[in-house]
């Protein structure tokens, strides 16, 4: 029994760190990248993020990859003649001490071209690219349901996302 119990402890270990979904790249930490799990049908998708900076230099985000989609750009959204809009950014600030937030409505990776339809619970590889971490590989979890406390009210380029 005891045997048993212990392997169950061990196991569960394991579990709770292949559960982890965070990534160091020198000063960077980055929590939880995500996906929002879309109809079968969709072409583009995005993906969201949280970056902390704990160095005492900014860094910056200079793009991203995956093989999972044709391109991936860095977009935010901005008020233009009283609509909110999203548009393609060259590159994302990461201020000393301080964090971006990825999410629906403000910063975030536009997925372009698909190339399979995203399916919850998977997960699939993409590289960040920052200007002096260099790049940081992370797995975008695909979710069903955003987390809580996220905004996921908004229209993504044609995808009405509630």
């Amino acid at each position: 029994m005891r045997k048993t119990l212990l392997a169950f402890a061990v196991l569960l270990g394991f579990s709770g760190a292949a559960m982890a979904h965070e990534y160091e790249a020198g000063n960077l930490h980055i929590d939880h990248p995500w996906s929002l799990l879309l109809p079968a049908n969709s072409v583009n998708g995005a993906a969201y993020f949280i970056v902390q900076n704990h160095g005492k230099d900014a860094d910056r985000l200079l793009g991203a990859d995956t093989d999972r989609a044709a391109s991936a750009e860095i977009h935010q959204h901005v008020e233009r003649d009283g609509m909110m809009k999203m548009q393609k950014v060259e590159g994302v600030d990461i201020p000393a001490g301080g964090k971006v937030i990825f999410a629906p409505g403000q910063y975030h990776l536009m997925l372009f071209g698909l190339k399979k339809p995203l399916t919850d619970g998977e997960r699939f590889p993409l590289t960040l690219h920052f200007q002096k971490a260099g790049d940081v590989k992370v797995e975008i979890a695909v979710q069903k349901d955003a987390p809580k406390g996220t905004d996921m009210g908004h229209d993504m380029h044609g995808m009405k996302m509630n």
